[in-house]
C-alpha cells in the first residue's frame, strides 16, 4: 500500500493593515511619524500654556517668525539631496538684504525693481559658489564655508557698522497681509476662508485622481478607507490652521509666498526629470554619470537655486525688522540645515522631500515659540533645540544599521506575524505547492533591508531607478 505524502505550503495571506497603511503613506513612515511630533508638540504645548499657544496671533507669528527659514530649507533640501552643503545662505541673505536696503535709500530705487536686483544678486552668487563647486571640483564645504566669509565681509562694509531702514511698502512682504473683502464685522478674514476652502478641496482632488490614475493602469490600489482617513486629517489639519489665521488677520503676504514656493519646488523635485536626477546624483554620483546624468549641472543647478532662495529669503527677513542690520543672517544656516535633517532628510544625501523639510521647520519653529511663552531662558532653548536635531540624525543613522531591523521594520514585521496567524492553513499537496525561487529566497530573509516603498516582490528591473524617498 501506497501513501500520498502532502505537505502543507502557505496560502498568500491577506494583506495586513501594516502593509496596508505603508502603502497610504508612500511607503515611508519618518516623514509622518514627524508629523505625528510636532502635533504631539503643540498639544504639549497647548496644554502648558493653558491655552495660550494656539491663539490666532500665535499662529500667525509662527509663521511670519518662521517664513525665512523655511525658505532656506527649500533650497537647502535640494542641496542636501544632491549631496552638496552650503553654509553661506545665512551670510548671502545679510547681503542681499544689504545691497536691496541700500539700493532703494541711495539709488532710489522702486521697491518691485529692488526685488528683481536682489533676486538677480542671488543667482550671481550661487553661479559663483556652483562653478567652483562643478567645475572646478572643490568640495562644497569648502567653497560655501570661504562664502560665509566672503559675503559676510562684503554686507560689513555696505552697512558700515550702520542700520538701514527700508521702505513701508517693502515692509509688507513679511509684515503684511492679503487685503480683507466683505466689509468691517466679518468674524472671519473671507478671502482666507476661501482659500481654505480651495485647499482642502485640492487634497480631495488629487486624491481621488490618484486613485483613478492606479485604477487606469491597472496598478494596485491602497483600501478606500485608507484614502478617506487621508483625506480627513489632511483637511482636518488645514482647516483649523486656516480659520485660526482667518479669525486674526487672514494669510500674511510671506505666507502666500511660501505656500508657492513649496507648490513649485515639490513639483519640480517629484515629478521632472530635473528632479530625478538631483535624486541620482545625491544616491550614487558615479553610478548617475555613468546613466547619462550631467552631474556637473546638476550640482551647479542646486547651488544657483539655493542662492536664489537666499536673497528671496534675505529680502523677507529685511523686510521683517524694517531694516538691514550688520548682524542679519547669523546663524540661518544652521537653522536650515536643521529643518531639513529633522525634516527626514539623509545625511549621505539621495533622500529628502521638500515637504518633510517643511515640517522639519515648523517642528524648530515650534519648539521657538512654545519654550518663549513659557519664559524658558534663550541658552535653554537653543540646547534643546540642539538635543532635538541630534535625536532627529541619531534615529535616521541607527535605524538604517546593517543588519538589524529599523523601528518601523519592527512595527510591520508585528503586523504581518499578527496577520499570518489568521491565514488559511489547509493542506496542500507537493506537487501543486508553488515554488520558491532564489531571487525570492533572499529578498524574503533581507526583507527589512530593501528600501522604503519599493515592494520586495517586483524584480530589479522593474524597481524604480531612484532613491525610495522618490515618489
Amino acid at each position: 500500500m501506497t501513501t500520498e505524502t502532502t505537505a502543507v505550503a502557505p496560502t498568500a495571506a491577506p494583506q495586513s493593515a501594516g502593509s496596508q497603511i505603508t502603502k497610504a503613506l508612500g511607503g515611508n513612515f519618518r516623514q509622518y511619524g514627524m508629523m505625528i511630533a510636532l502635533g504631539a508638540l503643540i498639544v504639549l504645548f497647548e496644554i502648558l500654556t493653558k491655552g495660550l499657544f494656539l491663539q490666532p496671533r500665535n499662529v500667525t507669528s509662527l509663521l511670519v517668525q518662521n517664513g525665512y527659514v523655511l525658505i532656506l530649507a527649500i533650497g537647502m533640501v535640494m542641496v542636501i539631496i544632491a549631496g552638496h552643503i552650503d553654509l553661506s545662505v545665512g551670510s548671502v541673505c545679510a547681503f542681499v538684504g544689504a545691497t536691496v536696503a541700500m539700493s532703494m535709500q541711495l539709488w532710489h530705487l522702486p521697491w518691485p525693481l529692488a526685488i528683481l536686483l536682489g533676486m538677480a544678486l542671488g543667482i550671481l552668487v550661487g553661479l559663483w559658489q556652483g562653478y567652483w563647486v562643478a567645475y572646478v571640483g572643490i568640495p562644497a564645504f569648502i567653497v560655501t564655508l570661504a562664502g560665509m566669509l566672503l559675503f559676510r565681509g562684503l554686507d560689513l562694509m555696505i552697512l558700515n557698522a550702520e542700520s538701514i531702514v527700508v521702505p513701508e511698502d517693502f515692509q509688507k512682504i513679511a509684515n503684511g497681509y492679503l487685503p480683507e473683502i466683505g466689509g468691517p464685522g466679518m468674524p472671519y478674514h473671507l478671502i482666507t476662508v476661501i482659500l481654505t476652502v480651495i485647499a482642502i478641496a485640492a487634497v480631495v482632488w488629487f486624491e481621488l485622481r490618484n486613485r483613478a490614475d492606479l485604477k487606469k493602469y491597472g496598478m494596485p490600489q491602497s483600501p478606500l478607507w485608507t484614502s478617506v482617513t487621508k483625506i480627513v486629517v489632511v483637511g482636518a489639519v488645514i482647516g483649523l490652521f486656516g480659520m485660526l489665521l482667518a479669525s486674526y488677520k487672514g494669510i500674511p503676504v510671506v505666507g502666500l509666498i511660501l505656500f508657492g514656493l513649496v507648490l513649485i519646488y515639490t513639483f519640480v523635485t517629484q515629478r521632472t526629470v530635473l528632479g530625478r536626477h538631483i535624486y541620482a546624483v545625491g544616491g550614487n554620483s558615479n553610478a548617475a554619470r555613468l546613466s547619462g546624468v550631467d552631474t556637473r549641472r546638476v550640482s551647479l543647478f542646486v547651488m544657483v537655486n539655493m542662492g536664489l532662495l537666499a536673497g528671496i529669503a534675505g529680502m523677507v527677513f529685511t523686510a521683517y525688522l524694517n531694516a538691514a542690520n550688520p548682524k542679519d543672517g547669523t546663524g540661518f544656516e544652521l537653522d536650515a540645515i536643521a529643518a531639513v535633517f529633522v525634516g527626514g532628510a539623509a545625511v549621505a544625501g539621495g533622500v529628502g522631500k521638500v515637504s518633510g523639510a517643511m515640517i522639519g521647520g515648523f517642528v524648530m519653529g515650534v519648539l521657538n515659540l512654545g519654550l518663549a511663552n513659557l519664559s524658558v531662558d534663550s541658552n535653554w532653548i537653543q540646547i534643546i533645540k540642539g538635543l532635538v536635531l541630534l535625536a532627529a540624525v541619531a534615529f535616521d543613522v541607527l535605524s538604517k544599521v546593517r543588519g538589524k531591523p529599523s523601528f518601523i521594520g519592527m512595527i510591520m514585521n508585528a503586523f504581518s506575524r499578527n496577520a499570518s496567524v489568521t491565514a488559511d492553513q489547509s493542506p496542500v499537496r507537493a506537487d501543486e505547492a508553488p515554488g520558491q525561487s532564489a531571487v525570492q529566497n533572499v529578498a524574503s530573509s533581507h526583507q527589512d533591508d530593501v528600501p522604503e516603498g519599493i515592494d520586495s516582490k517586483v524584480s530589479a528591473t522593474d524597481s524604480p531607478a531612484y532613491g525610495s524617498e522618490h515618489e
